[in-house]
């Protein structure tokens, strides 16, 4: 689990960039005043209410259920602060971005006491390379220790379910037949892969991928993107940020706008993915509906009233045609 204090907020580059960026947007934009004011301070009491709710579950925490639906709570959190960003006085992001970071660390220091870090010795002792599985599901692994990609490189890779660390492979995860449904997935170092991905998930992390093409499900919460290339995506999503992608296709469903930064040669359009099932699965995930979200990115890097450079659409005669996935089990 991510460790987030209240310092790293106040002295996060990123963060301070973003808020820079967001507060030089809002005063190059006119704003009305009545309804701005009423829509900051509706978001304001509701952030407090949910805030207060999270600290009070926080105290009754007993259980690992309990943590699991706090980290829910708390991304959902800092996804409606990500919608509504845009709206808020910089003094105002400062102190949400800190609050959130509290409620994590605060978090953390229940799992640690509730739950123990095991330790794994022995089992990576006795380990042996023929003893590896060889079908699909044994990429679904726990990262105990980062490996030498991780070493090397700024970005933060999450432990927990995933595929890892994998070149020339094609992976399969139905999400419906095991209990990661509606948990966190990884997507990390892989090159020159396939994944499909069929079911709903709470939120999918990528970091380091090349030429590779990814098609998923509906995903019930958020999509972190970082450090791609040469790739293909095929999503569908309440909100997915794209950091740090070069010459990749994205076809998306999503609620909210497209988030990229540091980004360029990407294309985008919209999603067509289909299986058994998926239809259902749009629609308990409220993504059923084509919002044409797809083609409205929002480029971090990019603050003048024209058209960013970094980004731009697919045109209709190079878009992928519907891409049926029912025959990868």
């Amino acid at each position: 689990m991510e460790e987030h204090t209240a310092a790293a907020v106040s002295t996060n580059p990123k963060h301070q960039a973003l808020i820079d960026r967001l507060s030089t947007r809002r005063s190059a934009t006119p704003t009305t005043s009545s309804d701005s004011v009423r829509q900051v301070a509706d978001f304001l009491a509701s952030f407090a209410s949910t805030k207060l709710s999270i600290e009070q579950s926080l105290s009754e925490c007993r259980s690992r259920a309990d943590l699991d639906q706090i980290a829910a709570s708390i991304s959902s959190l800092e996804q409606l602060l990500a919608q509504n960003s845009y709206h808020l006085p910089s003094y105002e992001l400062r102190s949400c971005l800190k609050s959130i970071s509290d409620l994590r660390s605060a978090l953390d220091t229940a799992s640690s006491s509730l739950l123990p870090r095991k330790k794994f010795s022995f089992r990576n002792k006795a380990a042996k390379k023929d003893e590896e599985p060889k079908n699909v599901d044994a990429s679904l692994e726990i990262s105990i220790k980062p490996s030498e990609n991780d070493k090397r490189s700024n970005i933060s890779v999450r432990d927990g379910p995933g595929f890892r660390n994998k070149r020339d492979e094609t992976l399969v995860k139905d999400f419906r037949l095991c209990d990661i449904g509606q948990g966190d997935f990884t997507l990390s170092d892989l090159e020159n892969c396939r994944v499909y991905l069929k079911g709903r998930v709470r939120a999918l992390f990528f970091n380091r991928i090349r030429n590779c093409q990814v098609f998923t499900g509906p995903i019930l919460g958020s999509v972190l993107i970082e450090d791609v290339s040469d790739s293909l995506f095929m999503l569908a999503s309440h909100q997915i940020r794209i950091h740090q992608a070069k010459a990749t296709d994205f076809y998306l469903r999503v609620r909210s706008r497209p988030i990229i930064e540091d980004s360029n040669g990407v294309r985008f359009a919209p999603y067509r993915l289909i299986y058994e099932g998926i239809e259902e699965e749009l629609k308990e995930s409220a993504l059923e509906e084509e919002t044409g979200n797809w083609a409205n990115v929002d480029d971090f890097k990019w603050l003048r009233a024209i058209q960013s450079p970094n980004w731009g659409l697919i045109p209709e005669e190079e878009r992928l045609e519907i891409v049926d996935i029912s025959e990868f089990k």
